[in-house]
């Protein structure tokens, strides 16, 4: 549940999002915001989580197109992210192969370990335990800290907040604490998902330059 907020606000920044949303969309990303392609994590295999933690890892403090334009190189480094186990007993290879297309050896050595994890306890027992705390069980992974890892559980189906740079510039403009803050309240105008919001608000941000333009608020407090 939303706490209240000043309604003035609160409608600014979700008539400020519908714009936003439209831009978004008539450029092509509806699908992608809908969460159309979003994983459910009941539903999410063992494939499907190693190729979300790598792209995460990798992510972080790198451009989305830096990161898409090596995937590809990358996930055949680590055999298609068919299992942990392989990737485990073929570590050294896959790292070494991976670094040739990515010259971040910590990040490299980050998505090996976290296959390491799965493969130890099994990825059953492993996503069993990220249904019940997803942010807890995602944080003892390496280079995945308070905002990696909303950011991935957000990538494996929760309805959650990524709160990167683009979305705390975004809430800072609106008028709000906290991207969470921001993306609740637009939630609750708007009726659609949290995760929603947050992915049509992070595309924005990505497609405008300058983006922050059209969540300006007046200067009453933070909210």
């Amino acid at each position: 549940m939303v706490e209240p907020v000043d309604w003035s606000i609160g409608l600014q920044a979700a008539t400020s999002y519908l714009a936003a949303r439209s831009h978004v969309y008539r450029a092509g990303y509806a699908s992608e915001c809908r969460g159309s392609s979003r994983l459910h994590v009941e539903e999410m295999t063992e494939s499907d989580f190693l190729r979300e933690a790598a792209w995460v890892v990798l992510s972080g403090g790198m451009r989305e197109t830096v990161v898409r334009s090596r995937f590809r190189s990358i996930s055949a480094a680590f055999r298609w992210w068919r299992s942990a186990d392989e990737i485990t007993r073929n570590a050294v290879q896959c790292r070494s192969a991976a670094i040739a297309h990515f010259a971040h050896p910590g990040k490299i050595e980050a998505i090996a370990t976290i296959a390491a994890r799965v493969a130890e306890v099994g990825f059953t027992t492993f996503r069993e335990g990220l249904i019940t705390d997803p942010i807890a069980a995602l944080e003892t992974l390496p280079y995945l800290g308070p905002a990696t890892a909303r950011h991935l559980a957000k990538n494996i189906g929760f309805d959650l907040v990524k709160p990167d740079r683009h979305l705390t510039r975004l809430a800072s403009a609106s008028g709000f604490q906290s991207p969470i803050r921001l993306c609740s309240v637009i939630a609750a105008f708007t009726g659609e998902p949290i995760a929603t919001v947050d992915s049509v608000l992070w595309r924005y941000a990505t497609l405008v330059p300058t983006y922050l333009a059209l969540f300006k608020s007046s200067p009453s407090g933070a909210t």
